[in-house]
């Protein structure tokens, strides 16, 4: 129960890395406020969790009262607000040739500029628990696939927006700020993704040594079990710090060219 009686807010968690982390949150002792765009699939996490565990709310997370409706609604049902979990994301193909400014200002929107929204209205609120926050971003922060533009210059921004709060709300308020950059993980819109690209209907079971070593893809409960470090008192006074989760070295990295 590493995070007994914590009450935490995990955007997009109707489905994928969000879903487990909000379940395992609650696993752990917390209560938490799901989010998301699919209110069917909300529900049912909502009711699988248990009502006096989490609570729901659909709306678009760039919308303008969006940040201010969780923050009441976590503060409305469970009485405090100790962490936020910034996880929703627009992931969209994109490259040089097909990113028009429209596009990219709404994956900033969505990827960098709302969790920074959400951020700035909990603040009040974390800092009375000396709370902390979490941001889901992505290895593609580091450069990105070609085919990724927009998305991962959108998860480069949430690096620095991480280390830049990680170090002044820290110091000032007493609230931390770390993220987790997820590799390749299998979720339900990543196997959808694949099969719209024409890929076969178990491509994930096939894949090359070069991107999966251990033979398979991440699990959205491998990510969970590390947010809930961050998430918890045990990560101390760490602050500002950005976690590669992925299954080799991706910064550094050198195959042999057999």
């Amino acid at each position: 129960m590493r995070l007994l009686n914590k009450v935490i807010i995990v955007t997009g968690s109707c489905t994928g890395i969000g879903k487990a982390i909000a379940s395992r949150c609650v696993a752990e002792g917390a209560r938490v406020v799901i989010h998301g765009l699919e209110q069917e699939l909300g529900e049912a996490i909502v009711a699988s969790l248990g009502s006096d565990k989490a609570v729901l709310h659909i709306e678009e997370i760039t919308a303008e009262r969006a940040p201010q409706h969780l923050v009441d609604l976590a503060l409305r049902t469970f009485g405090r607000l100790d962490a936020v979990v910034n996880n929703a994301a627009m992931v969209v193909s994109s490259n040089t040739q097909t990113t028009d400014l429209a596009l990219f200002r709404t994956v900033l929107e969505v990827n960098t500029l709302a969790p920074f929204a959400l951020i700035k209205v909990a603040l009040p609120h974390l800092q009375k628990q000396r709370g902390c926050v979490l941001n889901i971003g992505s290895l593609n922060a580091w450069c990105g696939e070609p085919n990724l533009m927009a998305y991962s210059v959108s998860k480069g921004a949430m690096v620095t927006l991480t280390r830049n709060l990680g170090d002044t709300l820290h110091r000032e308020v007493g609230v931390r700020v770390n993220q987790l950059n997820p590799g390749w993980v299998l979720t339900e819109r990543e196997i959808q993704r694949k099969h719209e690209q024409g890929l076969a209907d178990d491509w994930y079971e096939q894949l090359p040594p070069d991107v999966a070593p251990s033979g398979r893809m991440l699990q959205p409960d491998e990510i969970a079990a590390a947010a809930v470090y961050w998430l918890a008192d045990e990560s101390g006074p760490v602050s500002g710090q950005i976690l590669d989760l992925e299954q080799y070295p991706f910064i550094g990295r050198n195959l042999p060219k057999n």
